[in-house]
C-alpha cells in the first residue's frame, strides 16, 4: 500500500550533529586528520591590525581552497555555493549549520591579495611536509622530479611580440605584462626576448606539446619516493631550462628547510642534462641519477 508522508506542525527545536551525516571513508575525512594548520595564526599576526571589524578565519579560506582543489571546483563563485550547500564541506571547513559562508568577492580579494603578500599557502605547505618527515613519511634517501603541464587561460589571439613588450611604448601594454617584466627586472633574471607574449598570461610559454599549440606552465614537483609524498613545488613557464633550474631550487630548499639531502634523483631523460648532472655530481654530491 502506498502511503503518504505527513506534513504536521514544524518542530520548533532541532538537534543536529554535522559529524553523524559525514561518511567514515570520505575523503576529507581522511585529509582532516593529517592537516594541520595551527602555524597559520602566528605567521599572519603581524598582517592583522587590532581595531576594526571582525576578520575572517584564515584557516577557513585555506580549507575552502583544499576543497576546491580535491574536487575540481574551479569558479571561486562557484566553490561558495558548494561549500554553503554541501555537509561534508561545511563539516570540512569548520562552518555549522548557521554559520555563514564568506562571500565569493572577499574570497577572491584574500587568495589573490593578501594570501600572495603574506605567503601563507606556502607556510602551510611547509609545515605539511615538516609533519609528514616527523610521521616517518618522508626518508630523504631518494627524490623523483617530475613537471605537469598547465594549460594558461589565456586567449591565444591575445598577443603581442616579445620586442615591442619592452620597448619605449611599454605603458600601452597591458597591465599583467608591465608586472611581468618588472618582477623580471627587479630578479635580475636573464631571459631571452620571447617571440609573443600573453597579454593575460605573460608568464607563460608558448607551447606545442601533445597538439596544438597554446600558452602554459610547468608545475614542477619533487617527490619523496618513500611514500610519494610531495616535498616541494615549483611554477615555471613551461620551458625545459626552466624546469631544470626548478630542480635545483627545490633541492636546495629541501636541504634548508628540512636538512634532508637525496642520495639519489629519479628523473627522465629530460634531465639528464650535462648541466643538471654535473651540478649534482660536483656541488651536491648526490650519489645517483636514474633516467627513467
Amino acid at each position: 500500500m502506498m502511503g503518504r508522508q505527513r506534513c504536521g506542525q514544524k518542530q520548533l527545536f532541532y538537534s543536529f550533529n554535522l559529524e553523524d551525516h559525514i561518511p567514515a571513508d570520505h575523503l576529507l575525512r581522511g585529509i582532516d586528520q593529517f592537516l594541520d594548520l595551527g602555524g597559520l595564526h602566528p605567521h599572519l599576526a603581524p598582517f592583522y591590525s587590532h581595531t576594526g571589524r571582525p576578520s575572517i578565519d584564515p584557516q577557513l579560506l585555506i580549507r575552502m581552497l583544499i576543497v576546491g582543489y580535491c574536487f575540481g571546483i574551479r569558479s571561486e563563485r562557484q566553490l561558495c555555493q558548494e561549500v554553503h550547500l554541501n555537509l561534508a564541506y561545511r563539516w570540512f571547513c569548520r562552518l555549522g549549520l548557521e554559520d555563514p559562508v564568506p562571500d565569493h568577492s572577499t574570497f577572491s580579494k584574500n587568495r589573490h591579495g593578501r594570501f600572495r603578500a603574506t605567503h601563507c599557502v606556502s607556510c602551510s605547505s611547509r609545515s605539511w611536509s615538516a609533519a609528514c618527515g616527523k610521521g616517518g613519511w618522508v626518508g630523504g634517501e631518494g627524490f623523483a622530479i617530475d613537471a605537469s603541464l598547465v594549460k594558461a587561460d589565456a586567449n591565444r589571439q591575445r598577443r603581442v611580440p616579445g620586442a615591442e613588450a619592452d620597448g619605449p611604448d611599454r605603458q600601452s601594454i597591458s597591465r599583467p605584462v608591465r608586472e611581468y617584466l618588472a618582477a623580471l627586472n627587479e630578479a635580475e633574471v636573464e631571459t631571452g626576448t620571447a617571440k609573443n607574449i600573453s597579454l593575460t598570461a605573460p608568464a607563460a610559454k608558448w607551447t606545442a606539446a601533445g597538439g596544438p599549440a597554446f600558452y602554459a606552465y610547468s608545475a614542477n614537483y619533487l617527490i619523496d619516493t618513500a611514500a610519494g609524498i610531495v616535498v616541494d613545488v615549483e611554477a615555471t613557464p613551461a620551458h625545459r631550462t626552466d624546469e631544470i633550474n626548478a630542480t635545483k631550487t627545490m633541492i636546495e630548499r629541501v636541504e634548508t628547510r628540512f636538512d634532508r639531502k637525496p642520495q639519489r634523483l629519479i628523473g627522465d631523460t629530460n634531465y639528464g642534462t650535462a648541466a643538471i648532472l654535473g651540478w649534482m655530481v660536483d656541488e651536491k654530491q648526490i650519489e645517483r641519477h636514474v633516467p627513467v
